[in-house]
């Protein structure tokens, strides 16, 4: 989610990744936004709205990939050590915080 705030006539003036009174809340993809970035003509404001969409993303990965391990279509001895490391980490933090839903498991 990105929060924006709008001028006095309504346009958006600012994009957020963390809310603050008064801001409005709209999802990363919508054509408002895109043609606030698009009138911007920085890269800054296109890594903004990366960055604001990063961890949803990363978090969709990885359930994906714990879904096609778990449903044995790829095996986790098939990613570099270094990303098996990180996997195995990430899981061991997610089981002493509370195991939750896989996001995409209904997608499959």
């Amino acid at each position: 989610m990105i929060y924006i705030e709008r001028d006095a006539q309504g346009k958006i003036i600012t994009l957020r990744r963390e809310y603050t009174p008064g801001m409005e809340c709209k999802q990363a993809v919508d054509n408002e936004i895109l043609e606030f970035l698009g009138q911007q003509k920085t890269d800054n404001a296109v890594l903004q709205i990366l960055a604001a969409t990063d961890v949803g993303i990363m978090r969709i990965l990885e359930d994906l990939i714990n879904l096609l391990i778990s449903k044995n279509i790829i095996m986790s001895t098939e990613f570099p050590e270094e990303a098996q490391n990180k996997l195995q980490q990430r899981q061991q933090i997610r089981q002493k915080i509370g195991k939750e839903t896989l996001i995409v498991d209904d997608i499959i």
